[in-house]
C-alpha cells in the first residue's frame, strides 16, 4: 500500500473555454497537512473539490486511500465517506438542530444507531467547545459557532481526510481565531488535512508543506520555514508581499 492517501497525477480541468487546473501533480502522506494559497480564480478551491468529486476533471487520475476516483458511482461514494469537507458558508440546514445536523450523514449514510450517532456528536461538539449550543438551531449562533458546528458534523463522519475550503473568510475577524484554533487542535491529532485558506499564521503552525497555486497550476511548494522566508518564484513573493505585513 502506497504511504499517499491522496495521489492528483496530471489532473486538467475546464469550464468551457476556461483552462481552470493545468497538469496539476500532487501526492499527500497520511496524517500530512496541506496548505494551500494563492489569488483569487487561481485554482484552489477547485483543486480540492476534486478530490470528494464535488468537481469533475477531463483529464489526469485521481486516487484517494487507494481508490480511483473516476467515473465510477460506487467509488466516489465510498470516497465521499472518508472525505469531510468544511465550507466557507456553513451549509448547515436551518431546519434542524445543531445535533440534528451533527447526526444526519452518519445514521443515513453509515447506518450508525441513532444514539450512538448522538454520543458521537455530544463529543465532537465538546472537542469543538459548544457542547451547550446542540439543542439550538443554526439560526441561533453566532459565524464563528457555526462553522466549529461545521467541523464538527465533518468529524461525525470519521474522516480519513478532511478538506477545509477558505474556512474562515466568511467570518467576522473576532470570530476567526475561535475556529483556527479548532484547526490546530485537529491538525495535532494527526488527521489528514488540506486546507484553502490566507491565514498566513496558521499555516506557518501546522502546516507540513504550503503550496502556492497561480493560474491553474502548483507554481511552489515548500516547509512553512522555507516557503515564507525564502520563496523562490517571483509570483509567489509579490503575493506574499502584499498579504503579510
Amino acid at each position: 500500500m502506497s504511504e499517499n492517501i491522496i495521489e492528483m497525477n496530471k489532473i486538467n480541468k475546464w469550464y468551457d473555454d476556461f483552462h481552470v487546473l493545468k497538469d496539476v501533480d500532487l501526492n499527500v502522506k497520511k496524517g500530512e497537512k496541506i496548505v494551500i494559497c494563492g489569488p483569487s480564480g487561481s485554482g484552489k478551491s477547485t483543486m480540492i473539490r476534486c478530490i470528494n468529486r464535488l468537481e469533475e476533471f477531463q483529464q489526469g487520475s485521481l486516487m484517494v486511500d487507494g481508490i480511483n476516483i473516476n467515473n465510477n458511482i460506487k467509488n466516489i461514494e465510498a470516497v465521499r465517506k472518508d472525505v469531510g469537507m468544511v465550507f466557507q458558508h456553513f451549509n448547515l440546514f436551518p431546519h434542524l438542530t445543531i445535533l440534528e445536523n451533527l447526526t444526519l450523514a452518519p445514521t443515513r449514510v453509515k447506518r450508525v444507531p441513532k444514539e450512538e450517532a448522538e454520543l458521537m456528536a455530544m463529543e465532537y461538539l465538546d472537542l469543538v467547545r459548544i457542547g451547550d449550543q446542540a439543542h439550538k438551531f443554526p439560526g441561533q449562533l453566532s459565524g464563528g459557532q457555526k462553522q466549529r458546528v461545521a467541523i464538527a458534523r465533518s468529524l461525525c463522519m470519521r474522516p480519513k481526510v478532511l478538506l477545509f475550503d477558505e474556512p474562515t473568510s466568511a467570518l467576522d475577524p473576532e470570530m476567526v481565531k475561535e475556529v483556527l484554533d479548532v484547526m490546530v487542535k485537529l491538525a495535532k491529532e494527526g488527521i489528514t488535512m488540506l486546507c484553502v485558506t490566507h491565514e498566513m499564521g496558521f499555516a506557518r503552525e501546522v502546516a507540513d508543506r504550503v503550496l502556492f497555486m497561480d493560474e491553474g497550476r502548483i507554481v511552489e511548494e515548500n516547509n512553512p520555514n522555507d516557503f515564507f522566508d525564502n520563496p523562490k518564484n517571483e509570483r509567489t513573493k509579490n503575493f506574499l508581499s502584499q498579504i503579510i505585513h
